[in-house]
This record gives structure tokens, C-alpha cells and sequence, in this order.
């Protein structure tokens, strides 16, 4: 008679390994299509880590300050497009819930899509940031456990100099702003990293920071923050 192998606990393999069991295992996950598009700009984001960001260095692996990551995103996008659709000019922000470690999963996220967009650039964004349209972003088919909302919104975005704003009513009013560094030109950052959002990673830490929507009431005032310029794609033709 063979000899039964025992599969190792989940907690012990490594956190891809869990990622794909989790996923095979959830009959409610999205399903990637991917598309063509492409998306420049930058995103900045405030969250409930009391020292600058452990994910950014330990790719996700490392636990968050607080055991869980709180956060609100920001992205303005420069230029780019989705399926031919121009997304150039358009805001979007992000309400961020993770319970644990990032590359663990069980994202609960909420969406808040420029009122300026089209049906067309609204349904291709939340293509893109729900991870169904494959590429860069097609990780968060097996990260983000549920979407909790999507809508469109008016979402004011603000880039001045060392600063950073976001404005979605009284839903998310953020405010960050860049740590110093030796030299007053060049801002503390980490360079030529593997982190999903981008190689280059601005520290900054926020200034005036709340959150008041889906439940949640989140004060991000004095914690982690981090700016990031991308230059995201969809899957080559």
C-alpha cells in the first residue's frame, strides 16, 4: 500500500502557493480577460501603517504596523486608454481594507470613478483595477476578495510640489505630503525596486487624512504614505 503524503499546512507554504489555493478554491473569483490598454501617471496612497510602508520593502510579505492595512489610493492618470477608450485627464480612488499581509489577499475594495468619465472609460477602469483586464494589474483577479462599491464621483486631485491631495466629498479628504531629505531637491525614496506599483517609491507621510464611507472611519493623519509613478499596461497583443 503507497504511503499517504500529508500536503503541508497552508500557513507554511509559501504566500504564491496559499494565493493559488485560496483562488482554485473560491468559486466567486473574477476571471481575467485580458484587453489592451495602458495606463501613465501616478499613484499615491495613505495608510494605517505607523512607520513607512513594510510592503513596499518586503513586497507584501511583511505584516502591516497594525496587523491590518487601512488605506485610500489616488490615481491620476496622465494619459491612457482602454480598448481605444482615452482615460487621459481622468481620477480615480480607491478605498483599501486588507486584514492581514498585502500579497495574502482578501482585499475588500471600493471604487470611486471620475463623473468625467465615459461609460466606456468608467466599465474599462474598473476592468482594470478589478484586475479583469490582465496585465499589471491582473493580480488583484486573486487578491482582492471583494469589490464593495463602485461609483462614480467627483474626485478632485491634487499635485503641487511636496504635495499631494484627494478630495471625494466627505467620503475620503486626503492629504500628504513628502519626507525631507538631506538634500532639499531630492525627496527620500526607494529606486529600482520589484514592488507591483512601480521601481520608484517617494516616502511621505500624511497630513490631514479621513475616510468616512462603507463603515468605515479612518484616520490617517501622521501615518505611512508613499508616491509612485506608473506606467501600467495590459497584456501585449
Amino acid at each position: 500500500m503507497a504511503e499517504k503524503r500529508e500536503r503541508p499546512p497552508a500557513d507554511k507554504l509559501p504566500v504564491s502557493q496559499r494565493i493559488d489555493q485560496r483562488m482554485e478554491s473560491n468559486p466567486l473569483r473574477r476571471k481575467m480577460k485580458p484587453t489592451e490598454w495602458a495606463i501613465k501617471g501616478e499613484l499615491f496612497l495613505n495608510c494605517s501603517c505607523t512607520v513607512f510602508c513594510p510592503c513596499v520593502v518586503s513586497l507584501g510579505a511583511h505584516p502591516p504596523t497594525e496587523g491590518h492595512c487601512h488605506a485610500w489610493m489616488a490615481i491620476a492618470i496622465d494619459e491612457g486608454h482602454f480598448e481605444g477608450e482615452d482615460l487621459g485627464g481622468l481620477n480615480v480612488g480607491l478605498l483599501v481594507d486588507i486584514p492581514g499581509r498585502m500579497a495574502e489577499g482578501n482585499w475588500k475594495v471600493a471604487a470611486y470613478v471620475d463623473e468625467r468619465s465615459t461609460q466606456k472609460a468608467y466599465n474599462g477602469i474598473l476592468k482594470i483595477f478589478s484586475g479583469q483586464a490582465g496585465g499589471t494589474t491582473g493580480l488583484f483577479t486573486m487578491l482582492v476578495s471583494e469589490i464593495i462599491g463602485a461609483e462614480r464621483e467627483k474626485v478632485e486631485i491634487v499635485r503641487d510640489g511636496d504635495k499631494r491631495g484627494i478630495y471625494i466629498g466627505r467620503k475620503i479628504q486626503g492629504e500628504i505630503e513628502m519626507m525631507k531629505g538631506k538634500s532639499p531637491d531630492h525627496p527620500v525614496m526607494i529606486s529600482n525596486s520589484k514592488y507591483w506599483m512601480g521601481p520608484d517609491i517617494i516616502a511621505a507621510a500624511g497630513t490631514k487624512s479621513k475616510v468616512r464611507d462603507y463603515g468605515r472611519v479612518w484616520d490617517f493623519g501622521g501615518k505611512s504614505a508613499e508616491i509612485c509613478p506608473i506606467d501600467w499596461k495590459g497584456p501585449k497583443p
